[in-house]
Parts: C-alpha cells; sequence; structure tokens
C-alpha cells in the first residue's frame, strides 16, 4: 500500500457483490474514498462459551428443532429457569 494512491471504490449491485470484491481485494487501498462513520457497540452484553457434551448437544439440538427455537435460547431458557427455582439457601455470591 505504500507509495500507491486511493482507489475508486466501483459501485457494487449487491452486498454479496460488495463481499465477493473484498474477498479479493485489499479494503486498505479504498480507505480514502470511504466517510468516516461513528456507532456505538454496546461492550456489556457478553456471551460465554461452555463445552457440553456430544450426547447433550445432541439431544438439544433435536429439542430446540422441536421447539422451532435455537440451542441457545433453549439452554439459556431453561438454565433461567432452574436458576429462578434455585434454592435461596443454595445461592451464594456471584
Amino acid at each position: 500500500m505504500a507509495g500507491s494512491s486511493a482507489h475508486n471504490l466501483p459501485q457494487h449491485t449487491s452486498l454479496d457483490e460488495h463481499v465477493a470484491f473484498f474477498d479479493d481485494h485489499d479494503m486498505g487501498d479504498y480507505l480514502e474514498g470511504m466517510a468516516e462513520v461513528e456507532f456505538a457497540v454496546d461492550i456489556k452484553n457478553r456471551k460465554h462459551l461452555v463445552a457440553i457434551e456430544e450426547e447433550i448437544v445432541s439431544k438439544l439440538t433435536e429439542i430446540a428443532r422441536t421447539e422451532q427455537v435455537t440451542a441457545e435460547a433453549l439452554i439459556n431458557s431453561w438454565l433461567k429457569e432452574r436458576i429462578s427455582n434455585y434454592p435461596k439457601e443454595h445461592k451464594g455470591a456471584t
């Protein structure tokens, strides 16, 4: 990119065409022609990955399909229910 001049970004008729273009081209060559934007990012909403045994995942996936929800939504729903029903004397500091 050093020594190169800014390139004009070609017009694309679809998002897929735009994505395909940048699969083969360096976005850095087109930065000068792009508008500066600002956006907010909510980093408070975090997700945690947890290992689940394969047999359990298979059953969860099957149940989620039957319920027409994602496995993630099903697991979150079940965990929220279980936590809300957990005996108060067992609740510890988080």
